[in-house]
């Protein structure tokens, strides 16, 4: 018999990479609750990918502040996503597939946000001080495994959708008030929407197909023959 914790351990076993990240998460968010206030604000700014960060040591700040967030208590919704989306898509395209999604859009989105703030900041529409603004987190990487989770939904569902991601990251861009993140989130998206050759041989979600033939349990008999009259062979 198959108990909930068996079902557990095979679910972990089957996205490694989500749990070992989410695992890392965890521990950094521990770390975040019990610091000081200075402690915190120090941590946050030097795991940060801010253009700042990004100038003195890119790959360090783009590779480190994937593993931190900013509010320990949004742990449990993090982990909700995490499950939901990084490990099915871990599951669906295997872990190295996965992490290259994961990883473009995690530096796309970076790099490019953080542009668009340094052409903002030169020409006087947000203040200097945002070179040291405070970028950590690994929504970008949730928002492109939703991106290429389209991938994964059978038609015509997948259309819908691509809609309800499409208007829940894009809004934002369109209603005012944008922000850098925003951008960020959008990017990512695209980025997994892109993805769609990483799927290629992969079957997505369909209806349940009931396999042909008699019950589960019921053995099929084959019919008993028919027994074979001989003939009589005359006598020479």
């Amino acid at each position: 018999m198959v108990t909930a914790a068996d079902r557990i351990r095979r679910w972990v076993r089957s996205s490694p990479g989500t749990h070992i990240w989410l695992l890392i998460i965890g521990i950094t968010s521990l770390v975040i609750a019990a610091a000081s206030e200075g402690l915190e604000t120090f941590l946050l700014h030097r795991t940060s990918s801010n253009i700042y960060a990004l100038t003195k040591h890119p790959l360090q700040s783009l590779l480190i502040s994937g593993f931190w967030i900013e509010s320990p208590s949004s742990f449990l919704l993090y982990a909700v996503l995490f499950e939901v989306l990084h490990a099915n898509v871990e599951r669906w395209l295997g872990t190295l597939r996965w992490l290259v999604t994961v990883a473009v859009a995690h530096v796309a989105a970076t790099l490019i946000s953080q542009e668009v703030l340094l052409l903002s900041i030169q020409e006087h529409a947000v203040p200097r001080s945002m070179k040291h603004v405070v970028d950590i987190g690994v929504s970008y990487g949730l928002a492109a495994s939703a991106g290429v989770l389209a991938y994964r939904v059978a038609r015509p569902w997948r259309w819908a959708y691509v809609l309800a991601v499409t208007l829940f990251f894009g809004l934002p861009l369109v209603t005012g008030g944008t922000t850098y993140t925003d951008l960020g989130h959008a990017i990512s998206l695209a980025v997994g929407l892109a993805c769609w050759p990483l799927t290629r041989g992969r079957r997505p979600w369909g209806p349940v197909r009931w396999p042909k033939g008699p019950p589960v349990g019921v053995r099929r008999t084959a019919a008993p023959e028919r027994p074979r009259s001989r003939r009589s062979r005359s006598s020479p």
